[in-house]
């Protein structure tokens, strides 16, 4: 399966919002993925992202499409 993302594009995430929408707390995804809690709170805050096949995993965890957890550069951040 060949999936195009335009990765370089990407400057954050929106796993803190899709966590918060779903009430699931970072401890909760840290858990799921075998990763240490600072690690998922350097994705959550933006001062680290994931690799792609960890980014995909927290997608399916989440039930989500990862584009949802992708935010461009063209789109208007608040």
């Amino acid at each position: 399966m060949y999936i195009s993302l335009h990765i370089k594009k990407v400057t954050m995430n929106c796993i803190k919002e899709v966590l918060e929408h779903q009430g699931r707390s970072q401890r909760w995804l840290a858990v799921k993925l075998g990763k240490s809690y600072n690690m998922v709170n350097a994705y959550v805050q933006n001062r680290q992202q994931p690799r792609i096949e960890v980014l995909f995993e927290i997608a399916e965890l989440l039930s989500v499409d990862v584009k949802e957890l992708l935010v461009s550069n063209k789109s208007e951040v608040k």
